[in-house]
């Protein structure tokens, strides 16, 4: 791969993001931030802040999306701090964490600054105020890594404890604790709506579903540490930057390597950044380069190398180049080889070799088409005798040869094998309903006797004539539960005709189905999908379109009928419904009520949170939510108190209020450290205190004092 552009920062490169507005944003390990022009890696424009990152392994440094926000680690990685970029002031700094800091990061929507350390705590900065919101469940040793979804729904942790913790931004409620690693988890990512990528320190690399919390598959072939990664816009290839300076890529969909040597360089890679609109791949190095490549070069090349039918040399290119086979351009290269092929069979079939190889000429110097090619040409050297057996009615024979080399199963001359076993077999059954026409049955099957793929059927057919008697009356009655137990249990049905029309039937109401689900008519897709959950073939995933159409339904009727409660209670079920128009617009809604009620708590105002989250005080799935933002206005409370020297004993009482109703948490244990430095005289004992739960909390607790 060749070099697009290059840039030399000097310092190791430790983030590359490229913002909302376009720019790209590089930060070395002497925090200096740069902003560059991605197009041709001019300097626009930039700032110092001074902290040098001795290790920067794990995220030492984090960019929010629309690139106000940014946060870092202390050189001494004693505390995290959150700065506005423009401005350059501090807006918070987390001094909590019982040991160092190990990682930070800032949500897509730009909402929240995560602090978490080798304590294993994470705590959630509000980035207006600055102040403390909440903390995400605690892990038993250092935190590694902290991703987020790209629609900023979900966050992952990933720890030294082997553990992954899921927790949903929308329910602020955790909703997984993912364990199948057998080494810490150093890094993690979402990708394609529903599922998360997690690498331990043994290179070790699983897929996830985020719903199910179940395995998916796991990465085969890294065999070196890694240290960054980046994904795609479209989430198609996964692109790995190791120590070793190799990038490794992956197809995402099939979880296949593509490349273990896609691009080497001489240092340590510990960067990435990907330009989803120049297809441009940029990597960040430990000795200050940043270097960008087109991920598809080549194309150009290709192009003319089609023209020119110059197979061999396409083949060279994309050795070179493998993401070129994801282009349409190769496609056509692909396209003619599978055109080719068929012709090429055909000749072969019909014994002349030479058309064959004529065919196949534009090929013969392709490696990987070379082999297939010789293969299919040795295979082929049969194929009269195959021919001769068929036409001589020797079927045992001719069916052994084509159980030995399955290409001529490809052939006009054992499709019309096969149809006439379909025709013996049809004839068969009928005869062997009637006690005086069995015999015939035995006579019109005696030709396949002795083969093993039908010998089963024969006997099959020969003994269970009632059976099939119950099936055709299943399928007149269109009892297609009844069918489809039948099939499983007696495997001979497969063979009949009538089965062959009830799978076109459900074929056909699938498509029915998928076509009345894109036309949005609902009503009428889970009509169809009711029936087709009886076709085992169709059962599960007609199970899972209906579980999802008729939530759609259930929301799309309360969106209608203004019923805001439902419509919410379904979009925290339903992560699809979130990405429809009304689910954007309700998730806008309560993002925007959200904002005024933290505003309105950073300054312990609760009847100011009550005025923005009136609208929710009766919605289920916001009640942990509406929990988090009443106790940051609370904790607001008790500080302020604490700040003006509020008498002991109330400050006590408002300590026990807050555990009545939220439990023990990092902010109520935190505060109550300070709060017992300033009155050591205090007999309060946490552990003694009735503790309710985030969980636990409804609108009805709601006091305007936490002191009272």
């Amino acid at each position: 791969m060749e070099i697009l552009l290059s840039k030399s920062i000097a310092k190791p490169v430790i983030l590359m993001k490229i913002l909302q507005n376009g720019e790209l944003v590089i930060v070395d390990a002497e925090t200096t931030v740069r902003y560059f022009n991605k197009e041709n890696l001019e300097l626009q424009s930039g700032f110092k802040v001074g902290i040098k990152h001795k290790r920067y392994k794990t995220a030492v440094v984090a960019f929010a999306n629309n690139g106000e926000y940014f946060a870092t680690l202390t050189s001494d990685a004693k505390e995290s701090r959150l700065f506005n970029a423009a401005t350059k002031k501090m807006i918070a700094k987390v001094e909590r964490h019982q040991g160092e800091v190990s990682c930070v990061g800032i949500d897509p929507l730009a909402r929240y600054m995560f602090s978490c350390g080798d304590d294993g705590k994470t705590f959630a900065i509000d980035v207006q105020s600055g102040k403390l919101v909440f903390t995400l469940p605690p892990h038993a040793d250092t935190i590694n890594d902290v991703t987020f979804s790209r629609n900023g729904n979900w966050v992952a942790i990933g720890s030294y404890d082997r553990k992954i913790t899921l927790f949903s931004l929308v329910t602020m409620t955790p909703k997984n604790k993912l364990r199948a690693h057998s080494a810490p988890v150093m890094h993690l990512t979402f990708f394609q709506k529903n599922k998360l990528l997690s690498i331990d320190k043994n290179s070790s690399a699983i897929i996830w579903n985020i719903y199910s919390g179940k395995v998916l598959g796991r990465l085969e072939g890294i065999h070196d540490e890694v240290n960054s990664f980046v994904i795609d816009k479209d989430e198609q290839f996964l692109f790995l930057g190791t120590q070793l300076g190799y990038v490794i890529v992956y197809d995402l969909d099939t979880y296949e390597q593509i490349a273990s040597k896609y691009i080497k360089i001489t240092s340590p890679i510990t960067s990435m950044e990907f330009d989803d609109e120049n297809n441009h791949l940029i990597i960040g190095t430990q000795d200050g380069f940043v270097i960008c490549y087109d991920i598809y070069e080549g194309t150009e090349t290709l192009k003319d190398l089609l023209k020119e039918k110059e197979f061999a040399m396409v083949q060279k290119i994309v050795d070179i180049n493998p993401l070129l086979v994801y282009t349409q351009i190769y496609s056509l290269v692909t396209n003619f080889w599978e055109n080719s092929l068929q012709k090429a069979k055909i000749a072969l079939q019909k014994g002349d070799k030479e058309k064959a190889m004529l065919i196949f000429g534009q090929f013969k110097h392709m490696p990987s088409k070379n082999k297939i090619i010789q293969k299919l040409v040795r295979d082929y050297a049969e194929f009269p005798k195959f021919a001769q057996l068929a036409k001589d009615g020797k079927l045992s024979l001719a069916y052994g040869l084509a159980n030995r080399y399955p290409i001529y199963k490809e052939s006009a001359i054992y499709q019309a094998l096969e149809k006439r076993w379909k025709k013996a077999f049809v004839q068969a059954q009928k005869y062997v309903l009637d006690p005086k026409t069995a015999p015939l049955a035995k006579e019109i099957l005696a030709p396949y006797r002795g083969m093993s793929e039908k010998t089963k059927f024969i006997q099959e057919v020969l003994s269970k004539a009632e059976i099939y008697k119950r099936f055709r009356a299943a399928m007149a009655k269109k009892e297609f539960k009844v069918c489809s137990e039948l099939i499983k249990q007696n495997p001979f049905l497969h063979e009949l005709p009538e089965y062959d029309s009830l799978m076109k039937y459900a074929d056909n109401l699938y498509i029915q189905s998928q076509k009345a689900m894109k036309e949005g008519d609902i009503h009428s897709a889970i009509k169809i999908l009711r029936v087709l959950q009886d076709f085992e073939e169709f059962k599960d995933e007609a199970r899972n379109f209906m579980v999802d159409l008729e939530s759609k339904a259930k929301f799309f009727n309360a969106v209608r009928n203004g019923d805001i409660a439902t419509a919410y209670d379904m979009m925290a079920i339903s992560e699809d419904l979130m990405q429809t128009k009304d689910g954007l617009r309700l998730q806008k809604i309560w993002n925007d009520d959200l904002n005024q009620a933290k505003s309105a708590a950073a300054y312990g105002n609760i009847q100011g949170v009550k005025a923005a989250m009136e609208k929710y005080m009766k919605i289920d799935s916001k009640y942990a939510a509406l929990a988090t933002v009443f106790a940051f206005a609370y904790m607001v409370q008790l500080e302020d108190a604490l700040q003006q020297n509020a008498p002991r004993q109330q400050i006590e009482n408002g300590i026990k209020n807050y555990i009545l109703n939220f439990g023990l948490s990092e902010q109520i244990e935190a505060f109550y450290n300070l709060f017992e430095d300033m009155y050591p005289e205090t007999k309060l004992n946490l552990e003694l205190l009735k503790k309710g739960s985030f969980s636990m909390w409804r609108p009805s607790m709601i006091i305007d004092s936490i002191l009272d």
